[in-house]
């Protein structure tokens, strides 16, 4: 029997003497003979989230042309500093972003504002809490059919954090934190590795118990008041979607996991050695990604306000935290430091990206990166400062992003003099007499290109047409 390697992927079986053997996607195979499907066409999206702001001095400072966070110039015409430049090689594969907020929360302390940076949400600096979807659960929905996993959410601290005190850069549909994985060994073996031969049984338990809990509930609603039953509903939607995850993993049940190369991966790194656990966390997803076992991907690299083990990473650059390095600028060589520190994390975030364009589309059309949109960006600016939001987007040509650009948005602060040099809380109690645009924007932009067809996003209706 000839078979054409190059049609089959994983979801293909081989079927004989009553057996079902489920495929791999086979590498090896892809140009043995003439395709008869088109090319795999796979949409990815990774989102990382780095806390405390970045160096923003002024003009004046001495410091301006060497360590400032933004380049200097615009459109197709910038120069990257000594903070950006190991991004030089990506140069033609992103667009650096200013002048794009939250307009909810332009006047809320930055250290309370990372719950909402793939939201939009107005989670306030006090009082009552709630927040929304995130960009990346909204693409999760439209892309979770095709993988073992609806999306990937980690951090360096992991869990969800606290109101104000995210954790986690991802909410569901009900505004609600997912925890965070933090631990190299754990994330892996979610990934690769099978539980054990008692997941069908489990599963059917499971799915046994929920169906008896909807019967209840359908007893128990005629008795409660109107609040009581809008509580139900909020609780019974998460009912709902236990149920479609248990019956997403029965499908997945006996398609055997991808085997990965792991030598090379140190899975019991902690952030205490924060150079190779960032190399090992974006690892993970880089194989996460080439395996297909999903499509989308957070990464929250630290939580505001120096609390948690992510106040470590400054230590890959010979720092012994990173928060204070934000408080400091004004001291000798300030601004410096800070930039050392951000440079380090571009570099890590440079190495991700590079590696993705050095590896082909499995089945598909280009390299990795031209089929995956990376999301990097921060809820604070200068000092956290909540306005003028520093954000780069790398890769996706596949998906018609425009790349090799700064674009500088909003009137009255593209030379960013209103956001720079503040080293108080005063900053970001001051009136603003410049403006920005939403990030949502932005946001609904992405989501149009990866193929999610909604008509806003984060209070946003607008997109933008330079991206």
């Amino acid at each position: 029997m000839n078979i054409n390697f190059s049609s089959l992927d994983r979801r293909k079986f081989l079927r004989g003497t009553g057996v079902a053997l489920a495929l791999p996607w086979f590498e090896s195979f892809t140009g043995v003979a003439r395709p008869v499907q088109r090319p795999v066409k796979r949409k990815r999206l990774a989102c990382f989230y780095l806390p405390d702001g970045v160096p923003m001095p002024l003009e004046k400072d001495p410091a301006f042309k060497d360590w400032s966070w933004f380049p200097h110039g615009k459109d197709k015409d910038f120069t990257f500093t000594k903070c950006m430049e190991t991004l030089k090689p990506l140069r033609n594969e992103l667009t650096v972003f200013s002048g794009l907020s939250h307009p909810a929360v332009r006047r809320v302390h930055g250290h309370s504002n990372a719950d909402q940076f793939l939201t939009g949400a107005n989670t306030g600096a006090d009082g009552d809490y709630q927040n929304s979807i995130s960009l990346d659960q909204v693409f999760a929905a439209h892309s979770a059919e095709h993988t073992r996993h609806a999306s990937l959410v980690m951090s360096t601290d992991g869990g969800t954090g606290s109101p104000r005190g995210a954790q986690t850069m991802s909410y569901n549909s009900n505004g609600r934190p997912i925890p965070a994985e933090h631990k190299p060994k754990r994330i892996f073996d979610m990934l690769f590795v099978k539980s054990n031969l008692n997941a069908a049984r489990r599963l059917a338990l499971s799915k046994s118990a929920l169906d008896d809990l909807m019967e209840d509930a359908r007893s128990l609603k005629r008795t409660l008041s109107k609040t009581d039953q809008e509580t139900l509903a909020e609780y019974l939607q998460s009912v709902r979607d236990t149920e479609m995850k248990i019956e997403k993993a029965k499908r997945w049940l006996n398609i055997p996991l991808p085997r990965v190369d792991v030598d090379h991966l140190k899975l019991d790194v902690t952030p205490e050695d924060p150079r190779n656990y960032l190399q090992t966390m974006y690892e993970l997803i880089y194989l996460a990604f080439k395996t297909d076992t999903t499509r989308v991907a957070t990464y929250q690299l630290g939580r505001e306000n120096g609390v948690g083990i992510s106040d470590y990473l400054a230590r890959a650059v010979g720092y012994k935290a990173t928060h204070h390095l934000s408080h400091e600028t004004k001291k000798p060589g300030g601004f410096k430091n800070f930039g050392i520190y951000c440079r380090f994390i571009n570099e890590e975030l440079g190495r991700f990206a590079s590696r993705l364009k050095a590896t082909p589309e499995p089945g598909g059309e280009g390299n990795m990166l031209d089929n995956t949109a990376l999301l990097f960006g921060s809820a604070s600016s200068a000092f956290h400062l909540s306005r003028n939001y520093p954000l780069l987007l790398i890769g996706g040509r596949n998906m018609n992003f425009k790349h090799g650009q700064y674009i500088k948005y909003g009137q009255g602060n593209k030379n960013h003099q209103a956001t720079s040099g503040i080293s108080t809380d005063a900053g970001w109690r001051a009136e603003m007499d410049y403006t920005e645009l939403p990030l949502s924007n932005l946001y609904l932009t992405m989501l149009h290109k990866l193929g999610v067809e909604t008509e806003s996003f984060g209070g946003s209706t607008s997109t933008l047409g330079e991206v």
